[in-house]
């Protein structure tokens, strides 16, 4: 089963190749890959310490920067060697200050998985969530590194539970200790034989929890708000813009700002045509008086967290669509309410929210409007599910102290 699955990679890589050069995301995934032994080579020296973190994505790696940034603290004469697999993970994080080097993971080759563990040779290391390597994992145990999954979520349809799944079975062999979200997945991980098994929680919650102690000031925001209400699209797709677009022309005392997921030029002109109301964007607001438009609309990245603290009702997109709902703990974090789409099956947390009276669900556009005309009228309505959501992040708290407390009890380093 080895053998196959290593002739699949390998088949694999070359027909990669040829999509990079009609695709620019896949040619970021092919290309990023070809510098990651040399910059090893040249950040890693053998008398190097290494702890080492692997992440699928961005999701995957905030997930994990809990549990990277307490390492940090713990062992500084330790490297942190941060490992992405898509491009969007390694894109926007690849000059992290959380990390000593971060590099795309070479492709799970037999040959890739024994040079880049001879030249990170990592102490510990840690997969987050999910996403296995089977070369990778059983090349970690053979050089004895002790591995760990951390916030792992695991589903009853996933190959790990088929019939057909035996090689990740045996690869899972190679995890000294299986920290999990939810008791859920320690049943399932436990139904295959590993009672190596914590349910630790999310780290997600450690992580967002602390959103409320950094500076979340921002002036122009302040200046746009001006003081009114404020209804804020985090993360959204073209299909949740369709939902909520005709409630954006209904009203007339409320500030809106939409964070759109993606902002190409023609998406950036779809808004645009589409919003009758006074409308700006944050490339283009310089000079003007941004408490004389009703809508903005952030065409750029990394300041939807901060945003959301202005807020005082969040909406949260990818559930009207496949691509999967975006992060609704951020929100929550503030003690704001959270309205998403119904498509959210694979995140536990929305459910848990909802259960909670933190987060409602809307299912289509007539739906929507009326909890967004609720959320924004009624200030006791608003405030108690804010207050809910809010409640629900504190109580999840933990993870990392659960974590970090095993490591240490098993391991000096």
């Amino acid at each position: 089963m080895r053998s196959l699955y290593s002739l699949l990679i390998n088949t694999v890589m070359p027909i990669l190749h040829i999509v990079a050069l009609f695709n620019k995301k896949m040619k970021l995934f092919v290309q990023g890959r070809t510098s990651v032994f040399s910059t090893l080579q040249e950040k890693i020296t053998p008398a190097d310490k290494v702890i080492w973190f692997h992440a699928a994505s961005l999701g995957e790696y905030e997930q994990g920067l809990p549990v990277i940034e307490k390492m940090r603290t713990l062992y500084p004469s330790h490297k942190i060697l941060v490992t992405f697999f898509s491009p969007s993970g390694y894109e926007i994080r690849k000059n992290t200050s959380a990390a000593d080097v971060v590099v795309y993971l070479p492709m799970d080759t037999l040959k890739n998985a024994k040079k880049f563990l001879k030249l990170a040779h990592p102490e510990i290391a840690f997969f987050i969530k999910y996403e296995f390597w089977p070369n990778y994992l059983f090349e970690l145990k053979n050089a004895n590194v002790p591995t760990y999954l951390i916030s792992g979520l695991f589903r009853p349809n996933q190959v790990f539970f088929k019939w057909y799944g035996s090689l990740y079975r045996k690869a899972f062999k190679s995890f000294n200790h299986f920290f999990v979200q939810y008791e859920s997945s320690k049943q399932l991980i436990s139904s295959i034989g590993f009672n190596n098994v914590t349910v630790s929680g999310d780290t997600r919650y450690d992580r967002v929890s602390r959103i409320l102690e950094q500076d979340n000031h921002l002036p122009f925001i302040e200046d746009f708000t001006n003081g009114k209400t404020t209804v804020i699209f985090g993360s959204s797709w073209p299909k949740d813009e369709e939902m909520f677009m005709g409630f954006i022309k209904k009203q007339h005392a409320t500030k809106f700002i939409i964070a759109p997921h993606t902002f190409g030029e023609s998406h950036m002109e779809s808004l645009r045509q589409n919003i009758t109301k006074p409308i700006v964007f944050f490339t283009e607001k310089e000079g003007k008086s941004l408490k004389d438009y009703d809508v903005l609309v952030i065409d750029t990245i990394g300041l939807l967290t901060k945003i959301y603290s202005y807020a005082d009702v969040a909406y949260v997109g990818g559930g009207f669509g496949t691509s999967g709902l975006h992060n609704i703990l951020e929100p929550a974090a503030y003690g704001i309410p959270v309205v998403i789409g119904p498509n959210h099956k694979k995140f536990p947390e929305a459910k848990q929210l909802a259960d909670a009276g933190g987060c409602i669900v809307v299912h289509n556009e007539t739906e929507i409007e009326a909890v967004l005309t609720r959320l924004t009228t009624d200030e006791n309505y608003r405030n108690t599910t804010g207050r809910n959501a809010g409640d629900f992040v504190q109580r999840n708290r933990g993870a990392v102290h659960t974590i970090i407390k095993h490591i240490q009890d098993e391991h000096s380093l």
